[in-house]
């Protein structure tokens, strides 16, 4: 009677929604799945595909990084609404970042470092309360560097530079990034972003 409650209680920690199982073949269609590194047998459990963490039948782990992938984003990524931990660094991936990615309220770390996304950086982002660790190091974002990351009480560390960014920032921001907001230029040529002083002293917060 044991071995049938435990070994029922692995199925089912090994289990995660049709939902979720959904999103997760999405992203290896429209990202060159049958091209990765290490590729996914579709036919074989969640459980035992390469980079995905499994927690109490929820996915809260997508680790894909240098794992070749090609392609955009689908915006179903948004359905892995347990997810803690996205990392997508060094590979491939373009277009812009499905504004689903900033509902996932759960996120801690986001690592989209060393790929060709563009687009501009939502405002949403201020939704990722929980949010740790940014790095969308070395794409192609462009527009103003959002505000809203401010309000990140959390963010400890965080990399945007060389990326297409204008505008200014807080000198807060600056500080925190890991290479002081250091942006490429239409030619390819660094340049820092301009310290917003004037608004710096109203977004300090005590805690």
């Amino acid at each position: 009677m044991f071995v049938l409650f435990a070994l029922s209680n692995s199925v089912f920690a090994d289990t995660v929604s049709d939902k979720e199982k959904y999103a997760l073949i999405k992203i290896y269609q429209a990202t060159n799945g049958g091209e990765w590194k290490i590729k996914w047998d579709l036919t074989s459990s969640v459980s035992a595909w390469f980079g995905v963490e499994i927690r109490n039948g929820q996915v809260v782990g997508l680790n894909l990084a240098g794992n070749n992938l090609k392609g955009e984003l689908p915006s179903t990524i948004g359905d892995l609404e347990h997810l803690e931990t996205l990392a997508l660094f060094n590979n491939e991936i373009e277009g812009s970042l499905p504004d689903s990615v900033y509902e996932i309220s759960t996120l801690r770390v986001l690592l989209l470092s060393n790929n060709k996304f563009s687009g501009s950086l939502s405002h949403k982002i201020g939704d990722l309360n929980f949010l740790e660790n940014l790095s969308l190091f070395d794409n192609n974002f462009h527009g103003e560097v959002p505000k809203e990351l401010e309000k990140l009480h959390h963010l400890s560390e965080m990399n945007l530079s060389y990326n297409k960014f204008k505008g200014s920032v807080s000198k807060k921001l600056t500080l925190l990034d890991a290479l002081n907001m250091t942006m490429l230029d239409e030619k390819g040529y660094p340049f820092l972003l301009d310290e917003n002083i004037e608004k710096d002293s109203s977004n300090i917060t005590v805690n």
